[in-house]
C-alpha cells in the first residue's frame, strides 16, 4: 500500500507520515524542502508521472506557504490551486481508485464572529483564501465525475514542527530563551485575538477518520475551542515561573485579520474523532 504526500516537510507531513507507516503504508514524501522527493505540484506532466509511476492508494494535499499575505499570491496559487488541479486530473487518468484529500482553512470562510461550520458560504478576504477556495470548487467538480476526494478544514494547530514565524512557537521559544537569561522582548500583534490552539498530532489523526469514511466528504478537523494569546503567553510562562507582562510587547500598528477564528467540529467529532491533547499539554509539549 502506497501514500503520496505533497508538503511532507510541514509539521502536519511530519506527522501524518508517521501516522500512515503505523498503519504499514510505504510514503511517498514530496517537498521542497528537506530529504524529501523533489517535485514542482505546479507542474501537471511532473504530478501525472508520480501519480501513474505509484498508483498509490492515497494522495494527500498539504503543500502551501502557510500565510495570507499578497506578495505570496501567485506563490500559492500554483501550490494550492493548481497543485489540486493537477492532482485531481493525474489521478481521474492514471489512477481513478485513489482517494485525494485536499488541506482547506477557516480562513476562507464568512467569519461574523460565530463558530464556522463547513457548510458555511466562502469569502476571500486574502489571496491565500483565493487559492484554498479555488482548490475547494475544484475537488468538488472532480467529486461529481468519479474521483473520491475530501477537504479537511484547519483551524490553528501547532507542534514543534512549526517554524517561529507561528505566534506560538514565537512565544514558546522566546520564552525558552528568557528562561536560561534573555532579556528580549516578544513583540505581539493583538494578546486579545482568540483562535483554536490544537496539536498537530491529533489533527491528522482527524484526516485519516475524513479520508476513510464512504459517505463523509468535507468536514472541519479541529478542537472548536478557542483561547486568547494573552492566555497562551501566560500558561508559557506559568511555566517558567515569570510575569510575561515583563517581557512582552504590543504592535500598536498591527490589524488582526479577525478577532476570532473558531470552528465547530461536530461533524467530525461525530464520525467518531476528537483531539487528544489540551491546551496546557500542548504548551508543555511546545516548551520542552
Amino acid at each position: 500500500m502506497k501514500a503520496i504526500i505533497f508538503g511532507a516537510s510541514g509539521q502536519d507531513g511530519y506527522y501524518l507520515s508517521a501516522l500512515l507507516k503505523q498503519q504499514n503504508y510505504e510514503v511517498i514524501g514530496v517537498s521542497r524542502q528537506g530529504d524529501f522527493l523533489k517535485n514542482d505540484i505546479s507542474d501537471y506532466n511532473l504530478v501525472a508521472e508520480l501519480v501513474n509511476q505509484y498508483k498509490p492508494e492515497f494522495v494527500f494535499h498539504l503543500a502551501a506557504n502557510s500565510t495570507t499575505t499578497h506578495a505570496a499570491m501567485f506563490e500559492n496559487h500554483a501550490t494550492i490551486a493548481t497543485g489540486t488541479l493537477n492532482i485531481l486530473e493525474a489521478v481521474k487518468n492514471s489512477s481513478p481508485s485513489t482517494k485525494v484529500f485536499i488541506a482547506g482553512s477557516g480562513l476562507q470562510f464568512k467569519n461574523d464572529g460565530k463558530p464556522i461550520k463547513e457548510t458555511d458560504p466562502f469569502e476571500a478576504r486574502d489571496a491565500y483564501s483565493v487559492s484554498r477556495i479555488q482548490s475547494v470548487y475544484a475537488a468538488r467538480y472532480f467529486r461529481t465525475i468519479g474521483i473520491k476526494v475530501y477537504v479537511g478544514y484547519f483551524f490553528n494547530h501547532d507542534s514543534p514542527m512549526r517554524i517561529e514565524r507561528h505566534m506560538t512557537k514565537k512565544i514558546a521559544e522566546g520564552a525558552k530563551r528568557i528562561a536560561v537569561g534573555s532579556i528580549e522582548k516578544i513583540v505581539i500583534g493583538d494578546i486579545k485575538a482568540v483562535k483554536e490552539y490544537t496539536y498537530a498530532g491529533d489533527i491528522v489523526k482527524g484526516i485519516w477518520t475524513l479520508v476513510n469514511q464512504p459517505e463523509n466528504f468535507e468536514a472541519n478537523i479541529s478542537s472548536g475551542k478557542g483561547y486568547s494569546i494573552k492566555q497562551w503567553l501566560e500558561e508559557c510562562f506559568l511555566i517558567i515561573n515569570k510575569n510575561w507582562e515583563d517581557y512582552v510587547t504590543t504592535d500598536p500598528e498591527f490589524i488582526p485579520a479577525c478577532k476570532q477564528l473558531i470552528s465547530d467540529p461536530s461533524r467530525i467529532f461525530s464520525l467518531g474523532w476528537k483531539p487528544e491533547m489540551d491546551f496546557r499539554e500542548l504548551a508543555q509539549l511546545m516548551m520542552k
